[in-house]
């Protein structure tokens, strides 16, 4: 097992503070894969060619990026890659899960902000419209203090928060290890259940489409519809995000790790691993263990 090489970071956040923030102007990234169990608001300027990585979501950012991951064990990483940039400033901003206590949290005027941190489970990267809405107030929150400081840093949790519908997940919830966020529909809740627990056998449209108790085709665009992503799209993902984790975790050959998450031919699984992430089953384990330390 590999797992206790990634870096579990201990924040400089105190007991006493609400949120912990970070200012600085860089000219590169160092700093290895890792995760901590506080919540991270990270912001990225002029850094063009970094290559952003969550769980097993690797994309490469642009000029402006904006990511919030509220999952304690969610490996996360920015590395340098084909950015050039001599100015990149980032903003990184930690805050403890218990800062909102329940009986708080569960108010209706937060509703919008806790629907959002449960969504950032998974990394949520926000469109360039609420980075730039926020923008402004990321600078004003650097250099306020005490009870006006929270008030800021609230502010900007509330803006984002109207713009998760727009925000892109990043980690797939089977690498991430968390429960996949439930569809408002009991028949697709069903579905996502029974995927989850039987992602290593074979499943069939008819088979999903009896538990809901609607016809094939009826079943294919209803799901399409509440998920947005077609059935057989849907089932490869979450494949794919099992596979993932196993190419990180464990020793197991390739061959092996494409048959148990379901996958029944290795060509196949390179050819569509490849197309979903980007590089090849090998290269992305390779790549990963690069970016491990062992403490």
């Amino acid at each position: 097992m590999y797992q206790n090489q990634i870096i579990r970071e201990i924040t400089p956040l105190s007991d006493k503070d609400c949120f912990y923030i970070a200012d600085r102007y860089k000219t590169e990234f160092t700093y290895p894969m890792h995760h901590h169990k506080e919540y991270e608001l990270n912001f990225c300027e002029r850094a063009a060619g970094v290559r952003r990585i969550v769980g097993d979501s690797a994309e490469v950012i642009g000029d402006f990026d904006m990511v919030l991951i509220t999952s304690p064990n969610l490996e996360h990483t920015w590395e340098q890659y084909v950015c050039t940039s001599q100015k990149i400033r980032e903003i990184t901003i930690q805050f403890s899960p218990d800062l909102f206590f329940q009986s708080f949290v569960d108010k209706n005027q937060f509703a919008s902000i806790r629907r959002m941190l449960g969504m950032a489970k998974n990394g949520l990267a926000f469109p360039l419209s609420a980075i730039m809405k926020v923008y402004f107030l990321l600078d004003e929150l650097s250099g306020a203090k005490d009870f006006y400081a929270v008030i800021k840093f609230l502010t900007i949790l509330y803006e984002l928060s109207k713009y998760a519908d727009e925000a892109h997940t990043l980690s797939s919830s089977s690498f991430a290890k968390i429960e996949p966020p439930h569809s408002d529909s009991r028949r697709v809740q069903k579905v996502e259940n029974y995927i989850n627990t039987h992602y290593r056998e074979k499943i069939s449209l008819n088979q999903l489409a009896a538990i809901t108790g609607m016809t094939p085709v009826s079943f294919s665009r209803f799901f399409k519809l509440r998920t947005g992503k077609t059935l057989s799209d849907y089932i490869i993902d979450i494949r794919l995000g099992y596979a993932a984790r196993q190419l990180v975790d464990s020793s197991k050959s390739i061959a092996e790790i494409c048959y148990d998450c379901g996958f029944n031919n290795l060509s196949n699984f390179n050819r569509i691993f490849k197309r979903k992430k980007e590089c090849a089953p090998k290269e992305f384990r390779d790549s990963y263990r690069k970016k491990k330390n062992v403490v």
